[in-house]
């Protein structure tokens, strides 16, 4: 076996044959080198998160015409390392009337949601913690604990503004999590599984080309689903403060914070995993486990800048415009695609790689036009009617 080409399994073997050398049963061993492994991939997904918070300061101050850190380490690399220090010995506050069981464990829980969710990501074609045949189901399961959290965050506070917070994140979740899960059956009509690695493999043409709206509305809902602007309804500082971690003070608010900035990355990923091929790309991946996962965090870290473009580019949605948008196009749009998708994939899988590409590009870019029409339509009757109403009251102001 060599070391790389399958560093992993190399490694794990070598520890195997080490422990079991000094005597150690072979159960005991199993458990250690897979608690050894989980350790591991924490680590380096908690270090990656540390780093995403210079990139995210980065990315802001340039959209703002800023410098951003610039003083702590050369180009302020150093400064997250700083604010950590600073929320481990800053005052730990818990308000009065406040569940502390459930208060204290709702940040433990922020985190952890995404950092499980790693367990399946696929970084490399031998790099991966578990090759799971119902990994989107997975995927859905354990991002709702995240919401959960926040729920009980909101709850737990005692305080009014964190529990409306909570509220409208039940709201955004109920509406935008339809049409992600729909769209998530899109690449499993694709490729056959729901298993990411068997998605992944199953990309010899990316699915954004044979899917591009499906794409469009999974990184839509994504970014409903992680409460990031313009759907940050659960954290709108100028209507509710803070929202649900309004009380938190310390590293339990910075735990919200890691896990707001990482779960953003891992939802990077998935996109790119999805939609875009994962560490899949021209062939470059059978250089080495390393490279190919190295495709794959390119391809994350535009998928997450991407979003922070969006994030610190428009403004904040009503929260009824923006339930309205879901129930009333987002989710019957996302529901019309999936059943073309699945018909013109029936009828054309047995056609040429160019026959079958280009009747979905075809199907897509029908449907896209009819729903521009419809929004556009819309758009008219809500001005026509505002006109209306004006002239009306200009009249009886006379």
């Amino acid at each position: 076996m060599d070391l790389w080409k399958d560093p992993v399994n190399f490694i794990a073997t070598w520890l195997r044959g080490l422990l079991t050398g000094w005597g150690l049963p072979e159960s005991a061993v199993s458990v250690f080198l897979t608690l050894l492994g989980i350790v591991i991939l924490c680590v380096i997904v908690l270090v990656l998160d540390i780093f995403l918070v210079w990139v995210e300061r980065k990315v802001v101050a340039r959209f703002q015409d800023r410098l951003g850190p610039n003083r702590v380490g050369p180009f302020g690399l150093i400064q997250p390392v700083a604010d950590i220090i600073k929320l481990l010995i800053k005052e730990d506050i818990t308000p009065v009337g406040a569940d502390k069981p459930v208060y204290n464990l709702a940040p433990l829980l922020s985190l952890m949601s995404v950092l499980i969710l790693w367990a399946i990501i696929p970084l490399a074609p031998v790099v991966f913690g578990v090759d799971l045949n119902v990994g989107l189901l997975y995927l859905v399961a354990a991002g709702a604990i995240g919401t959960l959290s926040i729920i009980m965050a909101g709850w737990s506070s005692n305080n009014k503004y964190a529990l409306i917070g909570a509220y409208r994140q039940v709201a955004v979740l109920i509406s935008f999590e339809i049409p992600m899960l729909t769209t998530l059956l899109i690449p499993t009509i694709f490729a056959g599984t729901m298993g990411l690695k068997g998605i992944t493999e199953g990309q010899d043409i990316w699915y954004l080309v044979l899917s591009p709206l499906g794409a469009l509305i999974f990184l839509t809902a994504s970014i409903a689903e992680l409460g990031r602007t313009p759907f940050d309804m659960n954290e709108a500082e100028s209507e509710i403060v803070a929202g649900y971690h309004i009380e938190y003070t310390g590293m339990k608010f910075g735990l919200f914070y890691a896990g707001e900035l990482l779960h953003a990355f891992t939802f990077g990923g998935f996109w790119a995993i999805l939609f875009f091929g994962g560490y899949r790309l021209f062939g470059l991946e059978n250089l080495g486990p390393l490279v190919a996962a190295l495709i794959l965090m390119v391809k994350a870290m535009i998928g997450y800048w991407i979003i922070m473009w969006i994030k610190y580019t428009l403004a904040r949605i009503r929260i009824d415009h923006m339930l309205a948008f879901n129930w009333k196009f987002l989710t019957p749009f996302a529901f019309v695609l999936l059943m073309v998708t699945a018909l013109v994939h029936t009828l054309m899988r047995d056609a040429s790689t160019w026959a079958y590409v280009l009747g979905m590009l075809l199907s897509n870019a029908l449907l896209g036009w009819i729903a521009l029409e419809i929004g556009r339509n819309y758009s008219r009757g809500v001005r026509g009617k505002a006109e209306g109403t004006k002239q009306v009251v200009e009249v009886a102001q006379r």
